[in-house]
């Protein structure tokens, strides 16, 4: 197994990190997660110019035709500075299942994606459900004139999306609908997670939907689904292993600058193993990524099983690398004003997204 990274690959991760030490400083940062958006509009333009927003997208869609292995060294990267901007739910939900649908209209909102000036974003999760996407109570009802109603939680940047991509069930079968966020009937609440990103509760009360505005349905529209949350978590995952890597050099750093009875804290052994497990969890799930990001590369029917076993082990190894960085930066671990307690904020958040370690165990253990 061949785990060196081309020379394009390795470009592409020189000019990811020259972007965020040049242009993504944690203060600059913080300016941003109080504002209605949550995020740097500008840096989001930014984004488009680099050509990132491109990146997942087939060339017929005007993308670059790049794939899980360069999806996971630009999430790996932004998981090092916190990067805020809504790529997850505009590029890699709502992209991949527009550029991979039969839907006639998607490759006027790909374009838009592509530019920055489209926000689209995935509804599927329901409330008082499991992280299982089949599970629809939303209705979509009719024949020749569409109604649908239900309520959507956990809508990823819902408070910024122009339109949504909404999970419904249409007559028992699986459909997928864009929905514009001025259509009639549509009632959006806005919140604010653990980890300052934005999530949306959509209520839709007979919202009237047109036959072209249904971009999948049956088979389709379930393997789209699914095929877009296990990107989804392959990018979470590979987020949380470069806030690991980062929140251990951080704190490597900082034992080294605090001194107590006359010596840097990096001198005492018991604190010198504490690092070393954060390494050790840290390069583990390194393993597990590298393993999920070829299996999808190569698409073999091993990739929902390595992706599960790899957000399994990164719920769980996050937690513990993000705990100790705040353990050992005593209380600054736990201020604003320092980047360590916002990456065990982000732990626990990526920990839930697209189900927790003990959803993931399970499932890699029934398949």
């Amino acid at each position: 197994m061949n785990l060196n990274f081309s020379d394009e690959q390795n470009l592409l991760r020189e000019q990811i990190q020259k972007f965020c030490n040049s242009d993504y400083d944690f203060y600059d940062r913080e300016n941003f997660i109080n504002t209605e958006s949550g995020f740097d509009p500008e840096k989001w333009k930014l984004f488009a110019e680099q050509g990132w927003l491109a990146m997942p997208f087939s060339s017929e869609s005007g993308g670059f035709d790049f794939g899980p292995i360069e999806l996971s060294i630009l999430f790996e990267e932004f998981g090092k500075f916190l990067v805020l901007e809504p790529y997850l739910s505009n590029v890699v939900l709502s992209g991949y299942i527009l550029d991979n649908s039969s839907f006639d209209k998607k490759n006027d909102f790909i374009a838009k994606l592509i530019s920055g000036e489209e926000q689209i974003s995935l509804a599927y999760m329901e409330q008082n459900r499991n992280y299982e996407f089949k599970d629809i109570t939303c209705l979509l009802e009719g024949t020749d004139s569409l109604t649908l109603n239900g309520t959507k939680n956990l809508v990823l940047n819902g408070s910024n999306a122009d339109h949504y991509l909404v999970t419904v069930n249409h007559n028992d079968v699986t459909t997928i609908v864009l929905v514009s966020k001025d259509t009639d009937g549509l009632s959006i609440n806005n919140f604010k997670t653990v980890d300052d990103r934005r999530i949306s509760q959509l209520n839709f009360e007979n919202v009237g939907i047109n036959a072209d505005q249904i971009v999948a349905t049956g088979d389709e529209a379930e393997q789209l689904i699914k095929d877009a949350i296990n990107y989804g978590t392959l990018c979470v995952s590979a987020e949380a292993v470069g806030c690991m890597e980062s929140c251990y050099l951080k704190t490597v750093e900082y034992t080294k600058s605090r001194e107590q009875f006359g010596q840097p804290i990096s001198n005492f052994q018991v604190l010198q193993h504490k690092m070393v497990d954060m390494f050790i969890e840290a390069e583990l799930c390194k393993s597990l990524l590298y393993k999920s990001m070829i299996d999808m590369h190569e698409n073999n029917d091993s990739k929902y099983r390595s992706v599960s076993a790899l957000k399994s082990q990164v719920g769980l190894s996050g937690k513990k690398v993000g705990e100790d960085a705040v353990q050992l930066h005593g209380g600054m671990g736990v201020s604003e004003e320092m980047s360590i307690g916002h990456y065990l904020k982000r732990f626990i958040s990526i920990d839930s997204q697209f189900g927790n370690s003990h959803f993931h165990l399970k499932k890699f253990n029934n398949s």
